[in-house]
């Protein structure tokens, strides 16, 4: 990216900068996002209480850390196909499906996770 002018320390601020406006978007157009930031708002407090260990602790915040992700992902993909044409499309309804599967296995993957790490 050769005289871009974005290197170092401009484009770290720069990049920081976009990763703000995409949290701050994804918050305010989806539901399903800002349930999930609740969700880690009051799991975050109790992983670091019930958690034994450092990393018993570290898993469980970043099970729910992951389902942020995938969740952003997800609208990302969401967003682009609704950009790119109204008309319903076989390919369109399945990358929506795949996307919307991704967000229930890292569902899936963080209720695992706190079951294994507090129960057994």
């Amino acid at each position: 990216m050769a005289g871009s002018g974005n290197t170092g320390l401009t484009r770290l601020i720069k990049a920081f900068g976009f990763s703000m406006q995409g949290l701050k978007a994804t918050y305010k157009l989806e539901e399903a996002f800002r349930q999930e930031v609740w969700l880690l708002l009051v799991t975050f407090p109790l992983a670091l209480y019930l958690g034994d260990t450092p990393l018993e602790k570290a898993v469980l915040i970043s099970s729910i850390l992951l389902l942020l992700i995938v969740e952003i992902l997800n609208s990302a993909i969401e967003a682009t196909i609704d950009r790119f044409g109204g008309e319903i499309h076989e390919l369109s309804g399945r990358a929506k499906d795949m996307g919307s599967a991704a967000v229930f296995l890292a569902t899936i993957n963080a209720a695992v996770i706190w079951v294994l790490l507090l129960i057994f």
